[in-house]
């Protein structure tokens, strides 16, 4: 047999399911007659029945359901039931005491709430969210069994004086009602409907009818011991034990994403019969004559039935409603709605002169998860951001799936100062972990940001929406995971036509400072300086093009590192003269290769430029104060942090507490003061953030030979 992960044999559950079957038919074989017959008879039915509490301890040690409570609950009521039948069996075969009720009974009775706490517990795993349709239709047929149940079982013995042995007829079909309302509360509430969960509901159908048709014998006094109820109460603790044992035990608790089931048409038809019972068991008991004791309670069922029905058909119009503006796999507004109320938001703020923001999300390289892991793990993640992006947003705000694995998001009131950190809130939350796709598979996923609002981008919804998407292109044209605030009137073919045209060798500077990065530190440096200066740049109200070169500079300010040797920059102790002349030399280096792009003049003296310092004792050409561009002052400014905040070869990460007052120590000296403030009070209203683990390459690349890379990038140096 093939073993599962934790060694349990993954048929274990139909080998115990075949073998107890052969218990309960040798029960029925065996002889009637002989005492040494009726002990072994007796036996053989008490083993089969405590072998079901045996298996579902053994399911909860081998499966590890997480939580187990609801299966301990239910081992527990085995536990007692199979006392129950032992009490019963040897009172009955063995000592010949047929009273009815007796001790048996008592126990019999007493499972029933451990049974009903344990199902309740396992209904509350399942269910996460709202299920109306689920609890409406289960009350429903409740109510249709409840009315069965007092024609045909209780009523017949509560006229009088009730006994002892009425009572407990009573009793059993009041308990077995109970627990019928909880499983069909399991079995129509949304959830996984493995191997485990079907034994299961095999346990309480097999029990249920059982009890139904023990009371009914008593009722009626034909029952006699040892008939054929027994095996369909071995056969529903049988189900039981394998239902424990099953593999998917283990996740019957775990919530799911499955769909409302509460629509689907066999369910509407199952309950459309089910409110003609009581008009139809008023008219059998009409022509039997007991319509005097019948008529209140069909009335009664009757009434409560057209209020349920009035409630589910309520419910379906308004979840049709629900689901025409909601997306069926991630749960958000769709993209209808979001352009419907981004109108309504458009005319509220012209009255008021107020402001709207709204957010285009894309997911990056989506289409690398679907090729490299299939559609239903793409869902998966899909799913996964719109809850990520779903924990980013306030009360007010409105998020939809605008299409494929693009998000939109409608901020009424938005300021402009707004946009930039809403935007990288967003980035942030998507970004701050792997996404399950499988069960054993992980992946890390990022999003490009485009981000605009009324009037500043535009006075009608379609031109906001076409603002959005135009800064969302230039997020993806630098590269990807980052943030694009959209400038009012800027030109589409300016900075976007020269990133088309020299896209090789801004890939290729890219990639040198990616390697630079992974020598340096285990976590994120360029691209958290590029992000954060560009924030930094949208607070001070600088144009596109002045971002747009922050950005870029910030992305490639280490790339002259890359001649520098590996042995200097991984150095664990201090560096001597010599070596940091060298070392010395690398914002040159860089700005060197920038200059290599045609349009990136600016770009290389911001390069060149960002290890001056504010005092004018920084290099390479000692500049002072304003003489260094603003744009340098500013990767200055993030560099520092991101040194601090990472580990390297020559110190440890600092708090962020250490580094903030390194920075305000160095106001002055080292940095512009104006610029660390600025940064300060970016950080405090969480707009820098932590630095992500470097992102893997895929499987596919080659790896980098960083001597062969060093050559290359000296040999268009010297070129």
């Amino acid at each position: 047999m093939e073993p599962t992960a934790r060694g349990v044999p993954a048929r274990a559950w139909l080998v115990y399911l075949l073998v107890g079957s052969a218990g309960a038919v040798g029960y029925y074989l065996l002889p009637r007659d002989g005492e040494s017959a009726l002990v072994l008879r007796v036996v053989l039915y008490c083993l089969v029945s405590a072998s079901a509490a045996v298996a579902v301890g053994v399911g909860i040690l081998r499966n590890r359901p997480r939580p187990a409570l609801s299966w301990l609950l239910l081992g527990l009521s085995q536990v007692v039931y199979a006392a129950a039948d032992a009490a019963f069996y040897i009172s009955h075969f063995l000592l010949g005491h047929t009273a009815y009720p007796s001790t048996a009974d008592v126990l019999y009775l007493g499972h029933y709430p451990l049974m009903m706490a344990g199902l309740v517990l396992l209904i509350r795993q399942r269910v996460t969210g709202r299920d109306l349709s689920g609890l409406l239709d289960a009350l429903a047929l409740g109510l249709v069994a409840a009315l069965l149940t007092w024609v045909y079982l209780i009523s017949p013995q509560v006229g009088g004086e009730l006994s002892a042995a009425g009572a407990a007829s009573v009793a059993y079909p009041t308990m077995d009602l109970l627990v019928l309302a909880v499983a069909l509360r399991l079995v129509l509430g949304p959830g996984r409907r493995p191997g485990s969960f079907l034994l299961l509901c095999a346990n309480l159908a097999a029990i249920l009818t059982a009890d139904t048709i023990y009371v009914a014998m008593q009722v009626n006094n034909v029952y006699t011991t040892g008939n054929f109820i027994d095996l369909i109460w071995l056969g529903g603790n049988l189900c039981l034990g394998a239902a424990a044992l099953h593999p998917t035990m283990s996740r019957l608790g775990q919530p799911s994403h499955a769909t409302d089931r509460g629509s689907r048409p066999g369910r509407i038809v199952l309950l459309s019969l089910a409110a003609t019972v009581a008009p139809i068991v008023l008219l059998i008991e009409h022509v039997r004559g007991n319509t005097a004791t019948v008529l209140p309670a069909a009335t009664g069922a009757c009434v409560l039935l057209f209020f349920v029905t009035w409630a589910r058909l309520y419910g379906l119009i308004v979840d049709q409603r629900r689901l025409a503006i909601t997306d069926g796999l991630t749960g958000l507004h769709t993209r209808r709605f979001l352009e419907a109320q981004l109108a309504l938001e458009v005319a509220r703020a012209r009255r008021g002169g107020t402001r709207v923001g709204v957010f285009i999300v894309d997911v990056d390289n989506f289409k690398s998860i679907n090729d490299h892991y299939g559609h239903p793990a793409g869902d998966r993640a899909l799913i996964e951001i719109a809850h990520r992006l779903r924990g980013a947003i306030r009360t007010g705000d409105v998020l939809a799936r605008y299409g494929g694995e693009e998000f939109a998001l409608l901020v009424p009131g938005a300021e402009l100062d707004d946009l930039a950190l809403i935007s990288e809130r967003l980035r942030l939350r998507v970004a701050s972990g792997p996404i399950a796709v499988s069960s054993s598979t992980s992946v890390l996923v990022t999003v490009s940001v485009g981000a605009v609002s009324y009037p500043r981008n535009g006075d009608s919804p379609e031109a906001l929406v076409a603002a959005a998407d135009r800064a969302l292109y230039r997020a993806k044209a630098r590269g990807r995971d980052r943030v694009v605030v959209g400038e009012p009137g800027l030109p589409t073919s300016g900075t976007e036509a020269l990133m088309g045209d020299q896209a090789p060798m801004i890939d290729f500077l890219r990639h040198v400072a990616d390697q630079v990065d992974a020598l340096l530190s285990a976590h994120e440096h360029s691209s958290a300086i590029s992000r954060w200066a560009t924030l930094l740049s949208a607070k001070l109200g600088h144009d596109e093009n002045t971002m747009w070169r922050l950005e870029l500079a910030g992305r490639l300010h280490d790339i002259g590192k890359i001649v520098v040797c590996e042995s200097i920059l991984t150095k664990p102790g201090s560096l001597s003269e010599e070596e940091w002349a060298l070392l010395r030399q690398h914002p040159d280096y860089g700005a060197r290769l920038a200059r290599l792009v045609p349009g990136f003049a600016g770009v290389a003296d911001v390069i060149r430029q960002h290890h001056e310092r504010f005092d004018g004792t920084g290099y390479p050409d000692r500049l002072q104060g304003t003489d260094i561009r603003l744009e340098a002052r500013i990767i200055a400014v993030c560099d520092a942090w991101a040194a601090m905040r990472s580990d390297r070869s020559y110190q440890g990460a600092l708090s962020e507490e250490r580094a903030r007052e390194e920075l305000w120590t160095a106001r002055g000296t080292q940095f512009d003061p104006d610029l660390v403030d600025l940064f300060l009070d970016l950080h405090e209203q969480g707009g820098v953030g932590r630095l992500e683990l470097i992102r893997q390459r895929p499987p596919s690349d080659p790896p980098v030979d960083q001597a062969a890379l060093s050559a290359k990038v000296f040999q268009k140096l010297i070129s």
